[in-house]
């Protein structure tokens, strides 16, 4: 019996140090265009055909708001840098985790994850989705909104398609990811080039005194702020690429300040274009503001517009649900959550209660919001944990001297964007108080009482409640922890 484990475990390492050496492989097979390329695709998503529309509502005029794009471009930009530094100099895995583990100890760290499992996470699926319902369904109420009932009845069924098919097959889910960005580009560049020919032909009457009627306060610039940086919802995500990169540290700067600024003039771009059709007031009057632009420009062709938007918004989404059921997994497995979101589905081989999780919570949080209340309830408490994570990059700079970094920025920056953090958590809060704010803080400090129970102390009674849930739901879904998973 101990001769086959032992065999069984020199088996499983050389199968490691297989699968370890063709990664090693692989690491170095992307330059810098494809660095740039990845960037590109990973930023752009549901989010610039739908945040237009609140970012000149809280602006009020098309100069103003053309401004607030540049500026969050230029924002991402060097928070993405900062992420650079730290994913260079700190190489584990768990994006902000392992960051301020390092700079400010456990607690923080558990409520960065506590907060993306039941905050972050699901209010971003659910946003995408409700997106992905407003265009699909706003071709069918031509002149007026659709009823918030089945705008919200078809987010609950994108999310539960997405969750299915995520939960049954990994292959499937990939399949569909590839299909829907390839429609996420194609709409971008038809949307830019129409504007481009628009502008060629002297539809400049919308850029006219363009900083005429502006009415600003801190308040109005921090929400539209959150709404045009929830369209560069994925810059802190770009260190990841580093070890695919060949000289990643001369690349994946120069990936960052060329792809990230692309960015941001095709967003500029796609608001030039929906300007050079739209007033600002017929743009806020607009329910779903890329299906308007389609009806003026492409008619009779205007239903490719809903069409590809929702096949980019449902790309994102899945997008979304892949990565974030593996975030699920992944606590689970380190005990910062039930025991049985790490298991594996016997037959599908995928980590289906943690995407299943998944999408509850987002069907939850659809019920009682819309996409402006939940896209601030998302950005708060985001830029919350950037701003924490970043500070604690200068921290590092003084307490952790020892640290190699091989990507080094002028400390200026993360100076910078950790007050420009502070400035968009605080600034809406004060001049512009609303409940889901609120909310949002008394969540994440409700993290520190599952901390102290089932992790710091693991009082005995809170592991009596969790172990026969825990086994219920494994005979319930047919699943297994990870290392007993069949091959």
């Amino acid at each position: 019996m101990e001769e086959t484990s032992l065999r069984k475990r020199r088996e499983d390492e050389k199968s490691i140090q297989s699968i370890e050496h063709k990664t090693t492989n692989l690491q170095k097979e992307l330059g810098l265009f494809s660095g740039i390329c990845i960037i590109v695709g990973t930023i752009i998503g549901s989010g610039i055909f739908i945040s237009p529309k609140s970012v000149l509502s809280n602006m009020e005029a098309v100069g103003p708001c053309l401004i607030v794009w540049a500026a969050c471009g230029i924002l991402a930009t060097l928070g993405a840098l900062c992420f650079a530094e730290l994913g260079t100099m700190i190489t584990k895995s768990g994006g902000e985790y392992p960051y301020l583990m390092e700079a400010f100890g456990p607690i923080p760290a558990y409520l960065f994850s506590w907060t993306s499992l039941f905050v972050i996470k699901p209010s971003s699926f659910a946003i995408i989705c409700l997106s992905f319902s407003e265009y699909v369904s706003a071709p069918f109420y031509s002149g007026c909104n659709p009823p918030q009932v089945v705008i919200k009845l078809l987010a609950a069924a994108a999310i539960l398609l997405i969750t299915t098919v995520n939960a049954l097959s990994v292959r499937l889910g990939s399949y569909v990811q590839n299909v829907f960005t390839a429609a996420k580009m194609v709409i971008v560049v038809v949307i830019i080039i129409s504007g481009i020919v628009l502008l060629a032909q002297g539809n400049t009457r919308n850029f006219e005194n363009s900083f005429e009627g502006t009415k600003l306060s801190l308040g109005a610039i921090g929400l539209a702020f959150y709404n045009g940086l929830w369209a560069y919802d994925g810059w802190n995500q770009l260190n990841y690429i580093t070890e695919e990169l060949r000289n990643p540290f001369r690349n994946l700067p120069l990936a960052i300040i060329i792809g990230i600024p692309l960015v941001t003039g095709c967003y500029i771009l796609m608001n030039v274009s929906y300007f050079t059709v739209m007033t600002a007031t017929e743009l806020l009057q607009s329910q779903a503001v890329a299906v308007t632009f389609g009806d003026r420009v492409l008619y009779p062709a205007s239903w490719v517009v809903p069409l590809f938007v929702a096949f980019s918004t449902l790309g994102a989404a899945n997008g979304t649900c892949f990565t974030a059921g593996r975030l699920v997994y992944v606590a689970g497995r380190e005990g910062h959550m039930l025991k049985v979101l790490s298991y594996v589905s016997v037959k599908r081989l995928t980590p289906a209660p943690a995407i299943i999780f998944y999408g509850i919570i987002a069907i939850i949080y659809i019920i009682p919001g819309d996409i402006n209340s939940l896209v601030n309830y998302f950005s708060f408490a985001a830029w919350l944990f950037y701003g924490l994570t970043i500070s604690g990059l200068v921290v590092m700079r003084f307490t952790r001297k020892e640290l190699k970094r091989p990507i080094k920025v002028p400390i200026f920056i993360p100076i910078l964007v950790t007050l420009l953090s502070v400035f968009l958590v605080l600034a809406p809060i004060i001049s512009q108080p609303a409940w889901e704010y609120l909310y949002c803080v008394l969540f994440m400090l409700s993290g520190l009482i599952f901390y102290f129970l089932f992790v710091y102390y693991k009082f005995g009674w809170a592991q009596k409640i969790s172990k026969p849930l825990t086994m219920h739901l494994q005979m319930l879904m047919e699943v297994v922890p990870p290392e007993e998973a069949p091959e």
